[in-house]
């Protein structure tokens, strides 16, 4: 007896992952690489913020990593990018912490400098942004929070 599922059936039967985060758990391998170099755009030196707590989470966890925000010349003792071209290594990863239209002009920075991975947060993602990602070759994860639903893999 041969038995056929389809990944709708894997999912819910099995795997008991919400919908919206089925397509990103085998996405989130990739970005989650620690051999990435990653850019989070919306770093923020306020320790309330995700920008903050994103940005050294990554760097406590041994990811090479460059806050970007134009507002800040150091976060926690790193030097902070103005914009994605002036990082001194182009990025594996761009993860986003800004409002949905800032996140429409960073896809295209990325799109121009040849950064095929886009990690959105919540509250950052778009229609339009995601759209972009998808007609550009650009691997897009939206709708999941880097370090709730993705770095809590790595230390399982």
């Amino acid at each position: 007896m041969v038995l056929y599922l389809s990944l709708y059936d894997v999912r819910e039967k099995f795997l008991r992952i919400p919908p919206r985060l089925f397509q990103g758990r085998f996405a989130m391998k990739k970005f989650l690489d620690k051999n990435n170099i990653i850019a989070v755009v919306g770093a923020s030196p306020n320790k309330e913020k995700w920008g903050w707590k994103i940005f050294t989470k990554l760097r406590e966890s041994g990811f090479k990593v460059y806050p970007v925000n134009p507002k800040h010349e150091k976060i926690d003792n790193a030097r902070c990018y103005p914009d994605l071209k002036s990082l001194p290594k182009k990025p594996d990863v761009v993860i986003t912490i800004v409002p949905p239209h800032i996140t429409e002009k960073v896809v295209e920075q990325c799109k121009k400098l040849g950064i095929e991975m886009v990690w959105m947060q919540p509250g950052s993602e778009s229609e339009e942004a995601i759209k972009f990602c998808r007609e550009n070759g650009i691997e897009v994860v939206y709708n999941a929070c880097f370090v709730v639903d993705g770095l809590k893999d790595i230390f399982q």
